[in-house]
């Protein structure tokens, strides 16, 4: 995804100049060992990730990321940058994931950090500002996570929002604008948004069911009733089985030892179950009642729960089953068209990655075939040795005549 066009390279540069890029780390070499920082916090095995495409790319050098090489393990790296403040700014997250392994359950999100991050202690409950990328296990979940920390408290996103779960890279997008409204991108295209206050939970209620109302003791919300009128049939009641009138007592049948013989039971065709008295229409139901509702005291409004004093961290902290994502292409800028010129060699990075998975494809069903093959043969040589020994193994028979 990094080879791209000399053009978007050009617009890249341009827009650098104008823009806040705060981290834009593409893992171009192994420099990345000296930025980044695994944890050594205590209690858990944490895997390694190394530096590499995969095994199937458009431009090996340019495609390498760091790919988690140990299944059944969490990872915890991270690395500081210059601290910022979004504060009349947009915010952008952005990064590429490569579930190449087909993921069975794993994470493939990153967490966001102010200054107080210590990248050696990184761990499950290091406290962060956002958490956002895509979480996979099962059929079950396969979701992108959006979470905020407000008033240091993690609160999640209250819409689901799908991740891809295909072997291809993907790039996941958050920006958070100033006015308090989001936008989640996956491959640069919308695939959620809206407005803070409404799609979390951060704030109180504005509005509250009135603590001095109650339902009044008259009111009626029935919308049917019993007939008073309507009386059960004097038929009604039938047993629901009965004995089988077509049953007779097996011959061989001893009551000593079997027992009191009883017909076997059957459903009764008379049986009409539990009789109700018809339904009318209630002559004075008023229709469901609602609690009204009054302003909430304890709600007040923010204007800013967009803003985030200090940021300067990003990390990556998961737990994957099967080992093999990569990452790659890490930007955190306030800039949205920067971002954009970041995509412009995503199209050509996934075709490629698309056609020489399926020539390894086609080379290993080949492969496949030719062994099945060779064991049909070597199990038909087999047969043929077999018959050969056994025939070996035939004594011939020598008759004696007596002399006449």
């Amino acid at each position: 995804m990094k080879g791209i066009a000399v053009v978007s390279a050009l617009l890249a540069l341009l827009c650098v100049a104008h823009a806040g890029v705060f981290l834009d780390e593409k893992f171009d070499d192994d420099s990345w060992e000296s930025n980044w920082v695994y944890s050594k916090h205590p209690g858990k095995e944490f895997g390694k990730f190394v530096r590499t495409a995969g095994k199937f790319f458009n431009e090996e050098e340019a495609d390498k990321g760091l790919q988690t090489s140990e299944d059944a393990r969490f990872y915890a790296l991270s690395r500081k940058f210059e601290p910022f403040s979004t504060e009349g700014k947009d915010l952008v997250i952005q990064f590429s994931v490569k579930h190449e392994q087909n993921i069975d359950c794993g994470g493939g999100y990153v967490k966001v950090f102010d200054c107080s991050l210590k990248p050696e202690e990184m761990h499950g409950e290091s406290p962060y500002r956002l958490m956002f990328g895509p979480d996979i296990c099962g059929p079950g979940t396969k979701k992108v996570h959006v979470i905020l920390n407000y008033k240091e408290k993690n609160v999640l996103i209250n819409k689901d929002i799908r991740c891809k779960d295909d072997v291809y890279t993907h790039v996941y997008t958050l920006i958070v604008k100033p006015d308090n409204t989001y936008e989640v991108q996956i491959d640069g295209e919308k695939v959620e948004g809206g407005d803070l206050e409404a799609d979390w939970d951060l704030l109180p209620a504005k509005k509250i069911k009135d603590p001095e109302a109650s339902k009044p003791d008259d009111w009626d919300d029935r919308e049917m009733l019993p007939d008073p009128e309507d009386t059960k049939p004097e038929d009604w009641d039938k047993p629901e089985h009965i004995a089988d009138p077509d049953a007779t007592k097996p011959d061989d049948w001893d009551d000593e030892m079997d027992g009191e013989w009883e017909p076997p039971q059957i459903d009764n065709p008379e049986y009409k179950g539990e009789w109700a008295p018809k339904q009318i229409k209630n002559p004075v139901y008023k229709g469901p009642w609602v609690h009204p509702e009054v302003d909430n005291p304890d709600y007040s409004p923010d204007s800013e729960l967009y803003k985030h004093d200090e940021i300067c961290g990003i990390g990556f902290d998961l737990w994957q089953v099967k080992s093999g994502t990569i990452f790659d292409n890490v930007l955190i800028t306030d800039d949205v068209e920067y971002a954009k010129t970041a995509l412009a060699g995503l199209k050509a990075t996934q075709d490629g990655e698309k056609v020489m998975k399926e020539e390894q494809d086609k080379v290993e069903r080949e492969a496949a075939a030719k062994e099945e093959e060779e064991k049909k043969e070597d199990a038909v040589d087999e047969d043929d040795e077999e018959e050969e020994e056994e025939e070996d193994k035939v004594v011939p028979v020598h008759e004696d005549h007596d002399e006449l």
